[in-house]
């Protein structure tokens, strides 16, 4: 479970702080111009990172308190 929690975060941090390289590992290829993410991408992907996050640490505090 600690496992799940920390990949979570950790995978919920990279959407918040670098989702050009998400855009760039899972949608790039998609597009035959590929210049860059839209705004409303990179937004999109900056709340699930931010949800993301919250529900890692919330599943780390839930094991550590069980």
């Amino acid at each position: 479970m600690i496992f799940v929690a920390i990949f979570l975060a950790a995978a919920g941090l990279l959407m918040l702080f670098k989702p050009q390289w998400v855009w760039s590992i899972s949608e790039s290829w998609k597009s035959s111009d590929a210049s860059g993410p839209s705004p409303f991408y990179i937004k999109s992907i900056r709340f699930g990172g931010i949800l993301c996050t919250l529900a890692g640490i919330a599943g780390g505090v839930a094991y550590l308190m069980a």
